[in-house]
């Protein structure tokens, strides 16, 4: 070992072909009982790594695997694991010893196509019971990882890493690898990161996880380029998949199952053997080309000689200049001129052999802004395969394609600089429209939350000042806190700051959304005016998009297709297109669920909601947003809240629905109503269940019988004042009393009375009160707790909160299957998760249903679907939007907000005859385990006996001086 180390350290390069055939014994004595023995080995390895030439590199790690059998003692699985760190690291990086050293190989590019036999290797190392070793073989897949060259997976690496490592860390990696965005092609060095643990996830007990694997196989495969990437990892997967398949007992699991193995096998068709270039024919070659023999002796290195000229051919290499500086220390035996005469040669007949590249025409005139091709996925979902994007400056592009085809993926994509062959943001500013603010900057002041900007800081505030009032900010909104703009104004805040940026590309994900038909039409002026900006906009607004749009690019089977002209011309061309236009759809349905019963409504006319002079303004301004608003609904209403944005629109629904609490003035609501709100930000409560499928979603909001969200409305919370009036003292059959609290309810004629428990007195003291004294005594919030309660519990005997009721119900708005159950809330796009919403707030069976901007996120087929739902919902619907086509289908009444004045158009008279009901009461229910359940009805009449004995007892309570009227017997 003494002798290998001396000669690499004094002969170098020249040494490399005779001593890299001596790393096997070198790995050999890394195993050695000797201490010493294992240091000198250890050292003579690391002397060898560094002189391996970079495309010697695989041909020498097949060396190294030897060394990594199970037989090997585990001083030479550290052994290795330090050879490997060499192997990858330039000399100049090694500073101390066999530890101190780094993984640093990567300009070379040679270990891209190394990976799938380097990491099924580290990974059988990081199990190996040896600490230290285990310590290295993480050390070092951490370091080949990073090498893998797909900046998707980049993220991704730390949690693959500490779930090859710790197996309960398995699951929470495959949930993170389902939600990761593919938009490179999937290689064999991102195949070798992670079939490990997709192998690791079909071992796993959960059938949840199981599918998991199969649906991320099945979509990884779909996105390999080449099938002989995909080549050495079919032989692990086929057979795993098919045993899955086999075995497992539920039977959406094995079909899943089934496709993946089906898909394998179609890409395993697809390979075509690889004839990798023979070592031994590139050393004749060098010997010809040669103009003078060479001695015998220099066999060896004529022979390592043709190793790395094959290397040379299989990544398609033929600068000679890089052959010259690799070849040169080997055969240092031969002349310069000779060597780079016979160089000549070898590469010409190299380049003879390989195939040219094809041309590509630019058709169209104009600057170019990117010509690139890549892939586009979610885990468990193929968005676009090897699709091309072809960009021009200064053309509005419409992106068009169905809901959740990855439009906003793909745009979030070139915002975050990770389409394959896109200019990066350095070159090319593409900035991404969101609309959204972030909680910590709810109070800064418009102008501060522009100018704080990292991006803006160097722009001169007076500019941004003037850009503020140029897209309609006066100056006292410009200093007031961002989080009270309306959601018009948020996105004309977003447009602003973008024009600040002086971006190239404009990325403009549903941008009309909050927009009045005013804005709008700034919007498309603004947008045409720009001459040498290019802007990509998804828009369900058809009308927008025709005026604006110069092309079309539109996703056509996992493609991009690019169509000259507006969407006008688009349609000419793609007939079937026609569905962005009609606002119809007979791909599928929506079906809302029946409104449960409602006591005392005979009539669909019948009041059941109203204001009655409500006023409003937010705290810490002065504008009052809200002033002497009388408006009421019933099961017939159908009514579209129309304004300009910041009239009030949104905060008048808040406050029907208790989202807020009004200044002035009074709610009116039936007791038993119950209302679903989908709100016009509602994915922020979403944002906290990312984790959960829709599914796991509804089943906790609905826990218990009570919507938790619901829970969290301004209008059930208590405040201080609230609370200190609660713990007044009343007289009550001579004494001071104090409510402790409410039990339950019951009917006392048209209104309901309240079992009251008193601190300190025992349940054979509790009072029956009546709602009016209730609300006096500062407890009406707590008796609109009870009639929320109550109302969902009957809401919840008509299905039980299982899976299998739950996903039937959520098929019933959209929502398939593969989305419902076994997909997180964070790997859905924006248009599932509106159906998530919508299906959540529908899933207790409301009365009224309430949308604040409804169209936000859906295509127009889910928009036919809604528009469909709607007509045949039994209950009534109030909408904000400023979708005019869509509200003009659905609402033959108007609620104008202006001034701060509400001024209904078009209102029914309040008590009307039309829309007769004969409710049936309930008579059975099913439960968890699918049982039906007779329900006891309640008693309409009483038997003479009865009637006889309720008599006696209101004479004694007259007598006693007590109010029949809140008798226990009405």
């Amino acid at each position: 070992m003494l002798l290998v180390n001396a000669i690499a350290k004094v002969v170098a390069r020249p040494a490399e072909p005779y001593l890299v055939p001596f790393i096997p014994t070198v790995l050999e004595m890394m195993g050695d009982k000797i201490s010493t023995v294992r240091a000198r080995a250890t050292e003579a390895g690391l002397a060898v790594m560094g002189l391996v030439c970079q495309h010697a590199v695989p041909s020498t790690l097949r060396l190294l695997y030897k060394g990594m059998e199970l037989s090997q003692p585990w001083e030479a699985w550290v052994g290795v694991g330090v050879c490997l760190f060499m192997l990858l690291a330039s000399p100049w990086q090694v500073k101390e010893g066999a530890i101190a050293m780094l993984l640093s190989f990567a300009p070379s590019g040679q270990l891209g196509p190394c990976l799938p036999e380097i990491i099924p290797a580290l990974v059988d190392v990081m199990w190996d019971t040896m600490p230290s070793t285990k310590a290295c073989a993480k050390q070092a897949m951490t370091t080949v990882c990073a090498l893998v060259g797909n900046s998707d997976l980049d993220p991704f690496l730390p949690v693959l890493i500490n779930a090859l490592a710790s197996p309960e860390a398995v699951p929470e990696a495959l949930y993170s690898l389902a939600a990761t965005t593919f938009v490179q092609a999937v290689d064999s060095s991102a195949l070798a990161v992670m079939v490990p643990l997709l192998l690791r996830g079909l071992k796993e007990r959960k059938t949840a996880l199981k599918r998991q694997v199969a649906v991320i196989t099945d979509n990884m495969a779909r996105l390999v380029k080449d099938p002989s990437d995909a080549e050495p990892f079919l032989a692990p997967l086929i057979p795993a998949l098919k045993k899955l398949a086999e075995e497992i007992s539920d039977a959406d699991c094995s079909k899943v199952a089934q496709r993946a193995v089906a898909t394998l096998e179609h890409v395993h068709s697809g390979v075509v053997a690889t004839v990798r270039p023979d070592p031994a024919d590139y050393e004749r070659q060098l010997r010809t080309a040669l103009s003078t023999p060479v001695a015998d002796e220099t066999n060896v290195a004529l022979s390592y000689a043709g190793t790395v000229c094959a290397q040379f051919k299989l990544d398609k290499c033929f600068d000679e200049k890089v052959w010259l500086n690799e070849l040169a220390p080997i055969l240092s035996f031969v002349s310069v001129e000779n060597l780079s005469n016979a160089v000549s040669a070898v590469v010409k007949n190299c380049k003879e052999e390989a195939a040219a590249a094809e041309e590509v025409i630019d058709e169209e005139e104009g600057e170019d802004l990117c010509n690139c091709e890549f892939s586009l996925a979610y885990g468990n979902k193929i968005l676009l395969n090897c699709a091309t994007m072809w960009l021009k400056r200064g053309k509005r592009y419409g992106l068009c394609g169905g809901n959740d085809c990855g439009k906003s993926t793909l745009m979030r994509s070139i915002a975050n600089g990770q389409l394959e062959g896109f200019p990066p943001p350095e070159e090319l500013k593409s900035i991404y429209l969101e609309s959204d603010i972030q909680a910590e900057f709810a109070d800064m002041p418009v102008i501060e939350f522009v100018c704080t900007d990292p991006e803006l800081t160097e722009v001169p505030r007076d500019h941004t000042i003037s850009m503020l009032s140029s897209v309609g900010f006066s100056d006292t909104m410009q200093g007031s806190p961002v989080g009270t703009l309306s959601g018009g104004w948020r996105m004309k805040l977003a447009l602003a700051r973008a024009m600040l940026k002086k971006a190239d590309i404009l990325l403009l994900d549903e941008p009309t959304n909050h927009l009045d038909k005013f804005n709008v039409r700034w919007l498309e002026n603004y947008l045409m005016s720009l001459k040498d900006v290019t802007s990509i906009i998804v828009s369900h607004d058809a009308g927008m998009l025709d005026r604006v749009c110069t092309d079309i690019i539109h996703f056509e089977h996992r493609k991009l297709k690019l169509y000259r002209g507006n969407l006008t011309e688009f349609v000419k061309k793609v007939p079937e297109a026609t569905s962005y236009y009609e606002l119809a759809t007979k791909k599928f349905s929506f079906k809302f669920p029946e409104p449960g019963y409602l006591e005392g409504v005979k009539s669909k006319s019948k009041v059941i909601l109203r204001m009655n002079g409500v006023g409003f303004t937010y705290p810490g301004t002065t504008r009052k947003i809200l002033t002497g608003v009388g408006i009421y609904c019933s099961l017939l209403s159908r009514v579209a809240v129309l304004g300009v944005n910041g009239a009030g629109k949104s905060t008048m629904i808040k406050l029907l629905t208790g989202e807020l609490v009004p200044d002035e003035g009074e709610i009116v609501k039936h007791p038993n109503l119950r209302i679903a709100y989908v709100a016009q930000h509602a994915f922020h409560h979403l944002e906290q269940h990312l984790e959960k499928t829709p599914n796991e979603y509804i089943q906790w909001r609905y826990q218990g019988g009570m919507d938790k969200e619901g829970l969290e409305k301004v209008a059930c919370q208590l405040t201080p004042a609230d609370e200190k009036k609660m713990e007044e003292k009343h007289l009550i059959d001579g004494e001071k009393r104090q409510i402790a609290k409410l039990l339950t309810r019951r009917q006392l004629k048209k209104s309901y009375e309240y079992e009251v428990q008193w601190v300190g007195k025992p349940a054979s003291e509790n009072s029956w009160l009546p709602r009016t004294k209730l609300d006096d005594w500062g407890w009406g919030k707590m008796c609109d707790s009870i009639d929320n309660r109550d109302a969902a519990q009957a809401a919840s005997l008509v299905r039980p909160l299982t899976q299998k009721y739950i996903q039937e119900h959520l098929e019933g708005v959209g929502l398939e299957n593969e989305y419902s159950v076994h997909t997180q809330v964070r790997a859905l796009s924006g248009g599932q998760k509106v159906k998530v919403v919508i299906g959540a707030a529908m899933w207790n069976n409301p009365h009224i249903l309430i949308l604040d901007e409804p169209t936000n996120y859906l295509d127009r087929d889910s928009l036919g679907a809604l528009a469909g739902a709607i007509r045949e919902f039994q209950g009534g619907v109030l909408m904000v939007s400023h979708h005019t086509e869509f509200t003009e289908a659905l609402c033959g009444e108007t609620w104008l907000v202006e001034g701060g004045v509400v001024k209904p158009l078009n209102q029914p008279s309040e008590y009307g005859a039309e829309g007769a009901l004969e409710w049936k009461m309930a008579e059975e229910m099913i439960d968890g385990g699918g049982n039906t359940i007779k329900i006891k009805q309640k008693k309409t009449e009483l038997t003479r006996k009865e009637r006889i004995a309720r008599e006696k007892r209101k004479k004694a309570r007259r007598a006693a001086g007590e109010d029949s009227a809140s008798s226990d017997e009405d």
